[in-house]
């Protein structure tokens, strides 16, 4: 019996070893399944935060809609670029809006309006009169195959693919492609330009600031008398009147925990009988990027 208890306290420490192995495999286990619950946890939390502000950014686009179109003049928004703030389901909603009748139209815009745009956004006279150029030889059909071909060369001989499109524009973010564009000039002027106005010149009572400059014959001192007179008017009904039926819409909802949502729609309203959608939606994007 005595020679036989070594033996025994041997398979005692190797029981025992095998406790604490299993107990310390255990441990991880549970420490990586807590970790991973965790994890899940604040993942289910950031999105529900990112859904909900999501859906408030929305309300935002919608009462913007709404506020654009309101029958009663005194409560009417205007689209000229200002901002409108209002509380919605525990979010502060910042909500502005400008009639796409002020910006610069690339489908109907006079060569010298184009112009004018690129020259206001920091190109020189010739460059811009040479884009200017290319943007309305984009939208314009050719007709005659010789023109078309001569129009594709250009680009074929700048290491490009593909030629003009010879027809109307169909986003803003092809506007990217026309030859001569470069990143930083598209980035400066893709807020001022549209393809829904329809109009040849910009209405100076909604134009954003490089919109302006771009009409003929506009000087700095009459830029500064118009922006002064919107300041002054800046709660005067009446502007409610000018602001056409097509608005670019960004709404930004801010949680109280700093979660954020910004979306931007261009958005339409549509005449017609009572079952009509009031509204079409040319242009839908989420996020802060342009």
């Amino acid at each position: 019996m005595r020679r036989q208890l070594p033996a025994r306290r041997d398979q005692r420490g190797v029981a025992l070893l095998l406790v604490l192995w299993a107990c310390t495999l255990l441990a991880i286990l549970l420490g990586g399944y807590a970790a991973l619950a965790r994890t899940e946890g604040l993942q289910a939390r950031y999105q529900f935060a990112q859904t909900q502000a999501h859906y408030a950014a929305e309300a935002g686009i919608m009462r913007a809609f709404y506020g654009l179109q309101d029958s009663v003049i005194q409560h009417r928004w205007i689209g000229d670029g200002r901002v409108y703030t209002f509380r919605y389901d525990n979010a502060t909603i910042k909500v502005s809006a400008i009639s796409e009748g002020g910006k610069v139209d690339l489908n109907s815009a006079t060569p010298e309006v184009l112009q004018g745009l690129f020259q206001a956004a920091g190109m020189q006279s010739a460059q811009a009169q040479a884009l200017a150029g290319k943007v309305v030889e984009w939208r314009g059909p050719s007709l005659v195959p010789a023109e078309a071909s001569a129009r594709s060369a250009a680009y074929t001989a700048a290491g490009l693919d593909y030629g003009p499109r010879n027809g109307p524009f169909v986003s803003i973010e092809e506007l990217q492609l026309v030859l001569g564009m470069t990143p930083e000039l598209y980035r400066a002027v893709a807020p001022d330009v549209t393809i829904w106005s329809g109009n040849a010149t910009p209405d100076t009572s909604t134009a954003p600031p490089l919109a302006l400059a771009a009409i003929p014959g506009m000087t700095p001192q009459q830029m500064s008398a118009i922006q002064a007179a919107r300041l002054q008017n800046a709660n005067d009904p009446s502007m409610a009147l000018n602001s056409g039926t097509t608005h670019s819409i960004q709404s930004e909802a801010t949680l109280a925990d700093g979660t954020r949502a910004v979306l931007r729609a261009t958005m339409r309203v549509q005449a017609g009988q009572a079952s009509t959608q009031p509204y079409a939606v040319l242009r839908w994007q989420e996020g802060d990027a342009e």
